[in-house]
């Protein structure tokens, strides 16, 4: 509200040229229109679905992974310098790539966002394996358990709710790779990011690219607390545990 405040004194004083700097009303204005518009509403929904299945993607990639690479500590040492290697490279450093090896824009957008989306979740979900309390499995190995047993009806539960917040960190990240793959990348028809470009490819509309963008922050926003809800009435024996309100 004071960012807005702020905002809407500057623009309307004239201490910045307005087709810079929209008064913050302008904005929400644009944004409230934006958002009745069928093509802008289409373009959210082509993003939240790149969004979506490179989520989904890492997910499936990264749980299985990390629950082998935890519960084998061997293998983990193996591909441990493999992991450090890649995990700090952008994704979108990868787009150049990327670009080469696909052409269809949805599917550049789901590699990169679940490439950048794999990371949190498989590192919380192999901390979370390694630190799963020892008791349990040595009795479920006492009443001659296997391995596979054991991970699924042991570990698996107690790991749960870290995978969750993996899952939950990962979406921000995906949801910012996305967007930002749209706007350097280019060439595609929807998107969020696609339409910024546009938008900001003509003066004078600098209230329609702040809209764009806060629409955008505003999603992810919403994402994170639906992501957070969820997250806290699926575990709240956790929460509870940990000593805190669900």
């Amino acid at each position: 509200m004071i960012f807005l405040l702020i905002g809407e004194v500057i623009g309307r004083i004239g201490l910045v040229d307005r087709s810079y700097l929209p008064p913050s009303s302008t904005v929400l204005a644009r944004a409230a229109r934006l958002v009745t518009d069928g093509g802008f509403l289409q373009d959210i929904g082509w993003t939240l679905t790149a969004w979506a299945v490179g989520l989904l993607i890492a997910a499936v990639i990264a749980v299985p992974a990390g629950l082998l690479l935890g519960s084998l500590p061997f293998v983990n040492s193996a591909v441990r310098m493999l992991i450090e290697f890649l995990r700090p490279i952008p994704a979108v450093a990868l787009i150049p790539l990327v670009i080469l090896m696909i052409a269809e824009q949805a599917q550049i957008e789901q590699t990169l966002a679940a490439y950048a989306a794999l990371w949190p979740i498989l590192i919380n979900t192999i901390y979370a394996v390694g630190d799963v309390d020892p008791v349990p499995r040595e009795m479920a190995r006492s009443f001659g358990m296997g391995r596979l047993v054991i991970l699924t009806r042991v570990a698996l539960p107690s790991v749960a709710p870290f995978v969750a917040t993996g899952i939950r960190v990962a979406s921000s990240i995906a949801l910012i790779v996305t967007i930002s793959t749209e706007l350097i990348a280019g060439g595609g028809e929807h998107g969020i990011g696609i339409f910024i470009l546009t938008a900001s490819a003509d003066a004078g509309r600098a209230d329609v690219v702040f809209a764009a963008a806060g629409i955008a922050g505003l999603l992810g926003f919403l994402i994170d607390l639906a992501m957070r809800i969820l997250e806290r009435r699926m575990f709240r024996w956790h929460f509870e545990r940990l000593g805190r309100a669900a």
